[in-house]
């Protein structure tokens, strides 16, 4: 088995100080011990939680080749004599071995952002370029600051295509992610008030999400939502950076990929594209319009990196929702099946909504049961966000409304006696109640920001319902 850094090409990368010990041949990159392989290089990086220097001996003991420490740590590490590497950042030298793997890869890039949808476009898009070569792509989302240079150190010299998801919460974060990247394509997805809460306007946000163009490569391409307010200045920016080929995909008029005809439905949707002026007919193989709208992304991608566009619409039809982005789960209750829907992992007004039209697409004779958790980071305009959920609650026809958290409890105000199920403080007070209201026929769907902690009210009912 080939490894993925040679020892002498793995030192020269992360330079570290001192003269270096000899090492072995390294077959991965680790940040974490619990899932430290053999062989695997293990970055001790400091989280907000925790400092991986602590960790380090454990990293080791789990047969790592080698493990990358702090200079400042080093007296902590004295017995130490082989298999360590010390530099004076630890993130930094991931920064260099991430930077340095993408200088050596000859495959396409792709790079992804946006305030909905980074990480299901991800997904797709592998599924979609797998059948036309080698693929390498973030595991789970891997969007942040040591997310995608651990990402990026990861990818085999060998790979055909590379997808790289980046995010942020603050303006100059996607300028130095995609520095590293440096992609030959630059997809953004959409653009709404997702994190709002730290910037000045929506118009801030369109500009930190442009920086993606930054780091396109010459004769590289951009490809974005036509249909949003801010397609024009998204083609501005790419033009201003130099980008030289400019797409835009959605329903407008002119799109280069162009929805043309949608077929929704409880189970998927059936889509009719013009894809740079050929048709393709493809079925999306998980329900929602905002799914099907990503398609057309993915689509668009697969063509501009040069994949195989037929076998790409055929891997979408067998591609479902990520976990925590719209998984399904058919679980057994008293008397019948009962179906839950994981869109536990994030949540903003737009994906809410998407998320409620989707669940308000179930047929079926049981009740529509929504889980709600607050959404974060929405700044001043939090308060009338959560009222807002009610619209599309009541457009969905939503049966019985679960709600947690402090903002929620604006939207718990507005709604209407005969939908109420419970309201709580906190999630973890919410799984009685909503384990014991849910039967047989129900459709349930469990929505909220990734710090509303909506995961364990997912994982009550797995377990509650198991087959």
């Amino acid at each position: 088995m080939t490894a993925l850094w040679a020892s002498g090409e793995f030192v020269q990368a992360i330079a570290p100080l001192g003269q270096p010990g000899a090492i072995d041949d390294v077959s991965g990159i680790s940040i974490d011990s619990r899932t430290v392989g053999a062989g695997d290089a293990f970055f001790a990086i400091k989280g907000d939680r925790f400092d991986g220097h602590a960790f380090a001996r454990a990293a080791l003991d789990g047969g790592a080749a080698v493990v990358v420490l702090e200079e400042a740590q080093k007296s902590d590490f004295s017995d130490l004599t082989e298999r360590v590497l010390f530099v004076e950042d630890v993130l930094k030298a991931l920064e260099r071995l991430g930077c340095a793997a993408r200088a050596r890869v000859a495959g396409k890039v792709i790079a992804i952002t946006g305030s909905v949808g980074k990480t299901s476009t991800k997904d797709a898009l592998w599924a979609a370029l797998k059948p036309s070569g080698k693929v390498h792509a973030a595991v789970s989302s891997f969007n942040n600051h040591w997310g995608v240079p651990l990402t990026l150190a990861r990818m085999p010299r060998d790979t055909e295509f590379g997808i790289f998801e980046v995010g942020m919460n603050h303006p100059g974060e996607i300028r130095h992610l995609i520095g590293m990247v440096q992609p030959d394509l630059a997809v953004i997805t959409t653009i709404v008030a997702a994190h709002i809460g730290n910037f000045s306007s929506i118009d801030d946000i369109a500009a930190a999400k442009a920086e993606i163009f930054e780091g396109v490569v010459p004769g590289g391409a951009a490809l974005f939502n036509g249909d949003i307010a801010f397609a024009d200045f998204l083609a501005e920016r790419a033009k201003a950076e130099g980008v030289a080929h400019i797409y835009r995909f959605g329903r407008t008029a002119g799109a280069d990929v162009q929805l043309s005809a949608l077929d929704l439905q409880a189970d998927g949707s059936d889509v009719s594209v013009d894809l740079l002026g050929n048709m393709v007919q493809c079925h999306i193989g998980a329900p929602g319009e905002h799914l099907a709208h990503n398609a057309l992304a993915v689509l668009g991608a697969v063509s501009l990196v040069g994949g195989d566009v037929k076998a790409a619409s055929e891997a979408l039809a067998g591609h479902g929702a990520s976990k925590g982005r719209g998984q399904r789960h058919t679980l057994c209750a008293e008397g019948g099946d009962l179906l839950v829907i994981d869109e536990s992992y994030n949540a903003n007004p737009s994906s809410i909504a998407a998320a409620l039209a989707a669940l308000g697409l179930i047929t079926t004779s049981g009740r529509k049961i929504a889980v709600l958790g607050d959404m974060l980071e929405l700044g001043d305009d939090s308060k009338a966000m959560h009222e807002g959920v009610l619209e599309p609650l009541l457009a969905a026809d939503v049966d019985l409304v679960f709600l947690c958290g402090p903002e929620m409890a604006h939207l718990w105000e507005k709604l209407p006696m005969t939908r109420r199920g419970a309201y709580a403080k906190a999630s973890a007070d919410l799984i009685s109640p909503v384990l014991a209201a849910v039967k047989a026929g129900d459709s349930v769907m469990v929505k909220g920001s990734l710090g509303s902690r909506m995961g364990p009210i997912v994982a009550a009912l797995l377990e509650e319902f198991k087959k």
